[in-house]
């Protein structure tokens, strides 16, 4: 079997619901991060051989083929196939994993895996809420309910069996968004984003232009006191909207490539995949997946976690990274070091490569070795990537 490098790696800024980014059609917002691919790898675009694009909601503007949309709205030539991908919020880390395979088997050498979501158009379950309200009917079989009897499917609910199965308190909870707001802070000031950010234009309500180049999400003025004043999600819950990752608009991508694809490009690889993992979990806890999954994938690597030097672990709720860290006992100072979802927002299908390409340059800019990521996802699932900084 052979190996796939990293490339580039590349992703638009964050934006808010109904903020700087939501000018922007998902396929065009979509086709600027190829573009910036291309440019950052030098490949010929009619080198690409495929497009594997992450969404969650193939709906509306995201529908008929998303990632086929966003090759026609960029310099890729029409030669480019494309397909799209749904494995909700790890939908552009399958994706990775997906182009990885593909070029490890040899079958491709040049492979896009990107992801793109506008929770701002196309609001996060229009694809099941529009049919039902509709009269098309509902995701859940009768064969589901029989299994599942009176299960109502929900991240929310989720998230709150997450907290107090381990016992995770709110003050606990607090701190954790806080942090994540502190590190965006120290990032963005530091210009850690600089490398990994394309710049894209954006039309502000006034009609002035502008480029939008910083995560719009970050709470500048966040304190404890004010993380602590938000209304709790639910009457005996532990989490608020302050400790729940940020609703946005994104997309990000990486280029992925063997052997052949490296001599063909002429370029130095940034990273290489080391290890891919993928676990189906319990569906109504939900976002526990990622615990388990780890602990799958450390093991099939020959690895601890303490030869594990940076960790990205989405932030979906404050209380999914939290019982993560409790549980593999990783080091509180190796995760998510230049924020998360709670304070740059998690665009849906779009997370998985946003935090690849996170990853990947703070391995780069921290001289460190091995990365691991990995998302909770709806449906009990959970995908974990291994990188080894080259």
């Amino acid at each position: 079997m052979g190996e796939a490098y990293i490339v580039a790696a590349a992703r638009t800024a964050g934006g808010r619901k109904g903020g700087r980014v939501s000018g922007w059609h998902p396929a065009d917002l979509a086709g600027e991060v190829l573009n910036a691919l291309v440019d950052r790898s030098g490949a010929d675009p009619a080198l690409i051989e495929d497009v594997i694009m992450g969404c969650v909601g193939q709906v509306g503007e995201q529908a008929i083929n998303i990632a086929r949309n966003a090759v026609l709205a960029s310099k890729l030539p029409e030669s480019v196939p494309a397909t799209s991908v749904d494995r909700q919020c790890g939908s552009s880390q399958q994706s990775i994993h997906f182009a990885t395979a593909t070029v490890m088997s040899g079958a491709m050498d040049i492979v896009i895996a990107a992801g793109v979501e506008s929770m701002s158009r196309v609001p996060m379950g229009l694809s099941s809420a529009l049919p039902y309200k509709n009269g098309f009917g509902t995701y859940k079989s009768p064969r589901m309910e029989e299994r599942y009897p009176g299960i109502q499917f929900s991240q929310f609910a989720g998230a709150e069996m997450l907290a107090k199965k381990y016992d995770l308190s709110r003050e606990q909870l607090d701190a954790f968004a806080l942090a994540s707001h502190q590190r965006a802070m120290a990032a963005t000031k530091g210009g850690k984003f600089a490398a990994e950010i394309v710049p894209i234009q954006v039309t502000l309500p006034d009609g002035s232009i502008e480029t939008h180049d910083a995560d719009e999400g970050i709470r500048w003025d966040a304190t404890m006191e004010s993380i602590g004043g938000v209304k709790l999600l639910s009457e005996d819950g532990r989490l608020t909207a302050a400790t729940s990752s940020q609703i946005c608009d994104g997309a990000a991508g990486v280029m992925i490539v063997n052997e052949r694809g490296l001599k063909a490009l002429g370029v130095q690889p940034l990273a290489r995949i080391h290890h891919m993992t993928v676990i189906g979990h319990d569906p109504v806890i939900m976002l526990e997946a990622p615990i388990p999954a780890t602990q799958k994938a450390l093991e099939r690597a020959g690895m601890k976690i303490d030869d594990i030097d940076l960790y990205e672990v989405n932030e979906a709720f404050a209380s999914v990274p939290t019982a993560w860290l409790q549980v593999t006992g990783g080091d509180p100072d190796k995760l998510n070091v230049n924020g998360g979802a709670i304070a740059l927002g998690h665009p849906l299908g779009g997370s998985g490569a946003k935090l690849m390409t996170t990853l990947v340059h703070a391995l780069k800019d921290r001289s460190a070795r091995y990365g691991l990521q990995t998302m909770c996802e709806g449906g009990g699932l959970a995908n974990v990537t291994i990188v080894e900084r080259l």
